[in-house]
């Protein structure tokens, strides 16, 4: 046996991930995940976790599928007490999320439902976890949204789009946070989720890029101001990732080639984000990592 056949079956291989070329297909937002075709991996049947994150108390905002689905299922099983915030219209999928999570780690799961644009609720939502949990060490604002069926681009903006766009993904991320300082400690880790866009930027999606334009800038201002205090903030900036997000707020017939102009030439999976968001929840393989965007998007540059 030579050296090269001991690296191929010793090396740990990527999951065969689907796409691109997935049929035409659309729902109403905010989407299910039962209703795509195929379903997202959110690494149900993947994630082994190693405890990195044992006893650690984590909010997740949007973790009711996609990337927070994804994030909540890798943090129980890496022992986290996980509390996951969605919509009212969401509740099904955030439920199935914390079915999905074993808790063999002795990680767990709790569903809040509420509207971050709402200031009063949004500062509820992080004092309910809090008191829920005991405190909280890690926030990952990872509740988004977007409409990109715009064939005319900025002229087909409304206002009510503007409002929603950026109440959820600017205004409520900066409420959520601002609350969650008040029970973060030195060694908490705020995780932003940022995107590909905030660097090169679709025409149809003006005002989902510019907030996340800004929440790139957010992170790094904010690094500054808590580094003093051992909190440390840093973001992940995904590239396509296959969730409900896409097919409910995208034209149906850009899901064929949805991902494909990525270098590695595919959609990611939300499974794919996960590993990223543990290593900047955990103290121990991060402790010095503040102030970064760190990006999964398929090879597409962010610099």
């Amino acid at each position: 046996m030579t050296g090269l056949d001991t690296f191929e079956k010793n090396t740990n291989r990527a999951p065969n991930h689907p796409g691109p070329g997935f049929r035409e297909q659309t729902q109403n937002p905010p989407g299910t995940t039962a209703a795509m075709t195929p379903e997202p991996d959110h690494g149900e049947n993947s994630w082994v976790g190693r405890n990195r994150l044992e006893g650690v108390r984590a909010l997740i905002t949007g973790g009711d599928s996609g990337i927070g689905r994804a994030t909540a299922i890798a943090f129980a099983r890496e022992g986290a007490h996980v509390a996951i915030s969605c919509l009212s219209s969401e509740l099904e999928d955030a439920r199935r999320t914390c079915e999905l999570i074993d808790v063999d780690g002795g990680g767990s799961c709790r569903v809040f439902e509420t509207d971050i644009r709402d200031e009063k609720r949004a500062r509820e939502l992080v004092d309910d976890v809090a008191s829920a949990l005991g405190g909280l060490d890690v926030l990952v604002n990872n509740a988004g949204t977007q409409w990109g069926r715009r064939p005319n681009g900025l002229e087909d903006v409304t206002a009510d789009q503007m409002r929603d766009v950026f109440g959820t993904n600017l205004i409520g991320t900066f409420l959520v946070t601002q609350q969650a300082l008040k029970y973060m400690k030195s060694g908490g880790s705020i995780i932003n989720v940022t995107s590909i866009q905030a660097y090169d930027p679709s025409g149809n999606l003006i005002d989902y890029a510019a907030t996340k334009a800004a929440l790139t800038n957010f992170t790094a201002n904010l690094a500054q101001q808590l580094g003093p205090r051992g909190i440390r903030v840093n973001a992940v900036a995904p590239g396509p990732i296959w969730t409900p997000l896409i097919t409910s707020t995208m034209p149906a017939e850009s899901i064929p080639e949805f991902g494909r102009n990525t270098p590695l030439g595919r959609p990611g999976q939300p499974s794919e984000l996960a590993g990223a968001m543990v290593f900047l929840a955990n103290n121990a393989e991060a402790s010095y990592v503040s102030g970064t965007v760190l990006a999964v998007t398929g090879g597409r540059p962010i610099f």
